[in-house]
């Protein structure tokens, strides 16, 4: 629902409205986003406003006069993946004309900006006389079967994630282990005969090569599977449709993206994306059918609407949480924590029972591939390994230095986030090309290759090789009988890392060598995440913090002349939950996963007390990571609360108006004119009385959304053939789920001259009992209600229950709390 134009004649049947402060539009191009390219055919309609993506740009008040008075202009609209900066102010023909075939060096971007792209699901159900009907029918044992099936769609939920992960670990071990023996094999070679650059250039060629087909699938095909996934998924969640976010194409270039792209050496992790990939697995399992392939099994149809996709989905992302870490409740607590704004008690235990299957799948596959079939012992595709609680105790004194370690990772992390924010900033403004992505991920990979390399080369770091300790040791210029102690960092996938961090004895890592990692790989994964690959930022976190938190603990023991507490290992620990919690700001969730992860409750306290910390310290200098993704993408977020100093705002100070409404019985010509529109896309219309008399006061009765008018009239249920002896089929409720999502475009609906002088009977279709709140309500009360519900369109009304306006996600989440004090956001299709 895109805001109306106040200097806009309102349509037929328009209630009165009080004009309200409009949003202030920036004067801002179209900037790349998370699903930035030209629609194809199968893409979704025009419904949600993203097919027509308008420029509004500013109108003759845009650059002076007070932001009150400022009119609503609309630019001819350009198509989506075409990149326009001409002035806006510029000619129409011009902008016409050259728009298409230029691409600009620069786009201009501001993060004060709300998108008008994104639009809300609807997650309320639409409880007209259909779905009355059908609901009475189902008796008791109809009910039971449905909720038999959710429970049978969780199972296959877990199954199926636990497959996806099993293929991606496996499939990387291969290919990993297969470059590392390559280049290992070449540099021992040339260690004897010299001219070891070669074997520099074959590691950056390798890695280059590798990470160039992981960019390609994901910038030319699908670039919304880019990076971890988890702030898209958080946006579902929330209750907002990115496009083409649970696309069964997105998962494949998802997963093999994330495979070439840990194959490739980047600084990434395999973590984070598998959350992604469990909510397309669950998005695609729920519905019964696939939309992609052209496909119908007939099967889970009652589920296909926004409400119980979006629970199913919570579900997936909690799998792939379960997945990646072997960590079922933490999973229950990330959907709990990052996802989910409704939630129920029922849906909690379906979201376990979901979890535990697939760490069950992963565990079970695994132990046969590792050849140890019946032991359970790897939960998750990164396994911490035990920490043994009788030897790696802490003590009391430990508890302030503990809280040091979160002081340190909240203050790392704030950096990292700065950094990569200017860096995703520059990459919006300037690498929005697919090419230069690509281009730039390949030379990211022969970065990391160099530095890895000049690392490993000036390093004489040099340990006795013990049985086992190593997988792919190097010895370069070390004695027979040793090998170098930087390469194993570097000749490892990061998970092997981070465990060799946390469980190596004491005395295997060089002080200077630890020091130099972590300073080296804090920047090459800031500068990896971001890039069109696909990839996570979990493990990169963990091994930073694991790095400069053995060092923390191996200059503890230097400081305690070798107290018996003071273990690196433990330390290593700490240090990676510290870092991550800096980055991504997560509290409730990591200390469980990080304690399920390793196995051991003891060390749950300090885990928990170094992520608060790290989350305070944090925020106090800048967002979570994830957070601050969305807020570059404009999406229309909203947080748990409305702003804490937003009382003074009245629902009639943020809803949009006027209001365009439909009769009770409505003309078909003005239904198809106001689809029609492209000026203002609409997506829900407020359905007043059709009353003869002019002066009577026009009350609301319900509510319809643009959805089920397309459907309406695709299947042309106008009154007069009703009336007529033309035999009709009652349009069912099986017409509107048969057609979700992808409802067809209002342009290919033909209707003909006659047909538009029919009338619609919307009585039937529409929600008799929309959820209404009076104009004097405060914007936190709104926003409660809104949020609580997930809901997409709220009417405002007046005394006589006259319709006055509507609020939507973007006019709620346009108020948010900055440095000043209450902000109000533009509004931009974007």
């Amino acid at each position: 629902m895109s805001r109306s134009e106040p200097d806009a004649d309102p349509p037929a049947a328009a209630a009165p409205a009080e004009r309200p402060r409009p949003g202030r539009m920036a004067n801002v191009a179209k900037k790349v986003s998370w699903s930035g390219r030209d629609r194809d055919e199968e893409d979704e309609p025009p419904a949600a406003g993203e097919a027509t993506p308008l420029l509004n740009g500013a109108g003759p008040g845009a650059t002076g006069g007070p932001p009150h008075s400022r009119p609503f202009t609309h630019s001819p609209f350009l198509r989506l993946g075409q990149l326009s900066s001409v002035d806006l102010n510029d000619d129409v023909r011009e902008l016409e004309t050259e728009a298409p075939n230029q691409f600009p060096s620069e786009i201009p971007h501001n993060e004060k900006l709300l998108s008008l792209k994104y639009e809300s699901l609807d997650y309320d159900n639409c409880e007209n006389q259909l779905f009355l009907e059908e609901e009475r029918r189902i008796n008791h044992t109809a009910f039971r079967t449905v909720e038999i099936k959710r429970w049978v769609i969780c199972a296959m939920i877990g199954i199926l994630t636990g497959l996806v992960a099993c293929f991606i670990d496996i499939v990387v071990e291969k290919l990993a282990g297969l470059k590392f023996r390559v280049v290992k094999d070449n540099i021992d070679k040339f260690t004897e005969k010299g001219g070891l650059s070669f074997s520099l250039l074959l590691w950056a060629i390798l890695n280059s090569s590798v990470v160039m087909v992981g960019s390609i699938i994901v910038a030319f095909i699908e670039p919304v599977a880019a990076g971890s996934g988890i702030p898209q998924i958080k946006c579902y969640l929330n209750g907002v449709k990115v496009p083409h976010v649970v696309r069964l194409k997105t998962l494949l270039i998802k997963v093999c993206g994330v495979i070439l792209s840990v194959v490739g050496g980047l600084a990434v992790g395999k973590e984070g994306p598998m959350i992604h990939s469990g909510a397309v697995i669950a998005a695609g399992i729920s519905q019964g059918r696939s939309t992609s392939l052209k496909r119908d099994f007939k099967i889970f149809e009652y589920f296909r609407r926004d409400t119980e996709k979006r629970d199913f989905v919570s579900a997936g992302a909690a799998a792939g949480v379960s997945a990646a870490f072997g960590a079922p409740v933490g999973g229950v607590l990330f959907s709990l924590e990052e996802g989910a704004s409704f939630w129920n008690q029922f849906l909690t235990w379906r979201i376990f029972f979901a979890s535990m299957i697939s760490t069950f799948t992963l565990n079970s596959i695994l132990s046969f591939y590792h050849g140890n079939p019946w032991d359970l012992s790897s939960p998750g595709l990164i396994n911490f390994g035990r920490f043994d609680s009788e030897k790696l105790g802490y003590t009391f004194q430990e508890i302030p230095i503990f809280i040091v370690m979160g002081v340190v990772g909240g203050i790392l992390g704030a950096i990292f986030n700065a950094l990569n924010y200017w860096l995703t900033m520059f990459r919006i403004r300037y690498i929005h090309r697919p090419c230069l992505q690509v281009i730039e991920a390949m030379l990211v990979a022969a970065v990391t290759a160099a530095v890895g390399f000049v690392m490993i080369y000036c390093s004489s770091d040099c340990q006795p090789l013990q049985a086992d300790s190593v997988t792919y040791p190097l010895q370069l210029f070390c004695a027979d009988g040793e090998y170098n102690s930087m390469a194993t960092t570097f000749f490892n996938t990061p998970e092997k890392s981070v465990v060799s961090l946390f469980h190596n004895p004491p005395g295997s890592y060089n002080p200077m060598t630890l020091g130099m990692f972590t300073l080296m790989y804090f920047f090459l994964a800031c500068w990896t995440y971001g890039l069109t690959v696909s990839a996570g930022v979990f493990i990169p976190s963990l091994l930073i913090g694991a790095a400069w938190g053995r060092l923390f603990g191996i200059s503890l023991v230097y400081l305690t002349s070798g107290a018996i507490w003071a273990d690196p290992g433990k330390y290593a620990l700490m240090g990676a939950a510290a870092q991550l919690g800096g980055i991504v700001r997560m509290t409730l969730s990591l200390t469980v996963i990080m304690m399920e992860a390793t196995g051991n409750v003891t060390y749950g306290f300090p885990i928990m007390l170094v992520l608060m910390t790290a989350k305070i310290v944090g925020d106090y200098f800048v967002e979570g990571l994830y957070d601050m993704h969305i807020q570059l993408q404009s999406v229309p977020f909203l947080h748990w609360e409305a702003p804490v100093t937003s009382h003074s705002l009245t629902a009639r100070e943020v809803m949009s108006a006027p209001v365009t409404c439909l009769r009770r019985i409505e003309k078909v010509g003005t239904v198809v004119d106001i689809l029609s529109d492209v000026s203002s896309n609409h997506n829900g219309f407020p359905v007043v009385e059709s009353s003869p008399d002019p002066t009577q006061v026009a009350g609301l009765r319900g509510l319809i959304l643009r959805s089920q008018l397309i459907v309406l009239l695709k299947h042309k249920v106008f009154v007069e053939r009703a009336n007529s002896n033309l035999v009709q089929r009652r349009l069912k409720l099986k017409d509107f789920r048969d057609a979700y999502p992808r409802f067809p475009p209002i342009q290919s609906i033909h209707v003909s001259q006659d047909e538009r002088e029919c009338m619609m009977d919307l009585s039937e279709f529409m929600n008799p009992s929309p959820y209404t709140v009076p104009q004097e309500a405060s914007l936190p009360r709104v926003f409660k209600l809104f949020r609580a519900l997930g809901l997409r369109h709220l009417v405002v009304v007046d005394n006589h229950n006259e319709v006055v306006g509507l609020v939507t996600r973007k006019d709620l989440a346009r108020y948010r709390l900055g440095k000043e004090g209450l902000e109000e956001l533009s509004l931009a299709q974007t």
